[in-house]
């Protein structure tokens, strides 16, 4: 499962003209589920997108996480993350979970998320979004957690 996140200080999802998931200060993070992904990646990518250091502590460095400054989590599901690119000038999308198992995890991941944190908003899995973001620093980072992978996270 990879996790690519982004510190924002806004960030929202819309749908056919209408916002369905919106945070302020906090992470939107987009998510990619890829074949052979289970419960355990979802689960490492969560513990890590919640405790991952990446906000600023009174001395101006990272050093607190979403939780400690109790910002939003906005989860959009992006399966073109799982895509091949090494070779030729058009993406493979073999290495994407199929759309119900990815639908599925990210579900669970959702699930999870709004269990252990709030506020949590998302995206629409399959739906044509239009994410907007206020990238704060700029800072972004990839996280992996790989099929078969339980407890290490790259």
């Amino acid at each position: 499962m990879i996790g690519l996140l982004q510190r924002a200080s806004a960030a929202r999802v819309e749908v056919d003209g209408k916002i369905v998931g919106a945070i302020g200060m906090g992470l939107l993070v987009l998510v990619g589920v890829e074949r052979g992904d289970v419960e355990a990646q979802a689960d490492r990518l969560l513990e890590r997108l919640l405790g991952y250091r990446i906000f600023a502590d009174v001395e101006g460095k990272m050093n607190r996480s979403v939780r400690e400054i109790e910002g939003g989590l906005l989860l959009v599901p992006q399966f073109t993350l799982a895509a091949d690119t090494r070779k030729g000038m058009r993406p493979s999308f073999t290495p994407a979970a199929p759309p119900d198992e990815g639908k599925r995890l990210f579900g669970y991941l959702c699930e999870q998320a709004r269990q252990r944190h709030a506020p949590v908003a998302t995206g629409r899995f399959g739906a044509h979004m239009q994410v907007s973001l206020t990238n704060d620093g700029p800072v972004t980072f990839w996280l992996h957690s790989a099929p078969g992978e339980s407890n290490q996270l790259s």
